[in-house]
């Protein structure tokens, strides 16, 4: 059974990946940018569901990292659409590292990530209602 060190995730689970030794450091830290891109892939997934297009990330407000990603942990994404405007949305964003070998979870980051739905021509366009 997972135990959770850090309270628990708010969102859906929306990916899954294990950090391997190409991602990261000499010192077998991975790297805070394989982390982001990860929690950008789990975030315009979301986001493409809710606009039932494609979107793009507008912006990455504040992140700081609490705890580190080591070779063999299992990064777990959990994203929550927190608000819709005309264009954009606003996620939630958490990254969590289920430890190699363990059933240990730990809250790595947090984010808020601003997605923009856009039209066929790359031009913004409104996020149809539920």
């Amino acid at each position: 059974m997972v135990q959770y060190a850090d309270g628990r995730p708010q969102g859906e689970l929306t990916l899954r990946t294990l950090a391997m030794p190409a991602d990261a450091n000499a010192a077998g830290d991975i790297f805070g940018g394989w982390v982001m891109a990860q929690m950008d892939l789990a975030c315009g997934i979301r986001a493409a569901e809710r606009a039932r297009g494609r979107v793009v990330t507008a912006a990455v407000k504040e992140m700081a990292f609490a705890k580190p990603m080591k070779v063999g942990d299992t990064l777990c994404i959990y994203t929550h659409v927190e608000r819709v405007g005309r264009t954009s949305m606003t996620l939630k964003v958490e990254a969590w590292a289920q430890r190699y070998l363990s059933e240990l979870m730990e809250k790595v980051t947090d984010a808020d990530f601003v997605m923009v739905a856009l039209d066929g021509q790359g031009r913004p366009k409104p996020v149809p209602a539920e």
